[in-house]
């Protein structure tokens, strides 16, 4: 019996302590941001710039849609058709993509938005953008739509270097 005492006091005094957080909570704020490099050669997009407390301040989300609301339908599933839809767009639009993929979800309607780089011609854009919203058309069971930007250079993207 003293053993088996010996060994809940020793539990509760484990758990007491663990449970006990002693650190500020402000103290060190670090995902999200990007480190800053020893020669400030890293480029960075103004939505990369903005630390993730500005989030609907100077900086918008990245998805937008009402699933993860209370009693919201399918919250993980469209997070992981967001993800398959990014990489998607990074890999059909192969070294074109020069921001952040925003996908927009409206009723039954997908609508996706980026800046591409002008670095196709005309043509091979039409074909890409037609391509691109039938598959995804097709696998998502909904109406797609691409709401692209183009840009002369990724160097006009650039917002500022760390």
């Amino acid at each position: 019996m003293n053993f088996l005492k010996k060994v809940a006091l020793a539990e509760a005094q484990l758990l007491s302590r663990s449970s006990i957080h002693t650190s500020a909570v402000c103290c060190r704020v670090q995902s999200g941001r990007y480190r800053i490099t020893t020669k400030r050669n890293r480029p960075l997009t103004y939505e990369m710039a903005n630390p993730p407390h500005f989030i609907g301040h100077r900086k918008s989300w990245n998805s937008w849609n009402t699933s993860t609301l209370e009693d919201g339908l399918r919250p993980s599933q469209t997070a992981i058709e967001d993800v398959f839809i990014r990489k998607f767009m990074t890999g059909t639009w192969h070294a074109l993509v020069c921001s952040e993929v925003i996908i927009k979800r409206q009723h039954n309607t997908i609508r996706i938005a980026a800046l591409i780089r002008q670095a196709i011609t005309p043509r091979k854009m039409y074909f890409l953008i037609g391509y691109t919203e039938e598959l995804l058309s097709y696998w998502m069971q909904c109406p797609v739509t691409l709401e692209l930007q183009t840009v002369g250079d990724k160097n006009d993207v650039i917002f500022k270097y760390i």
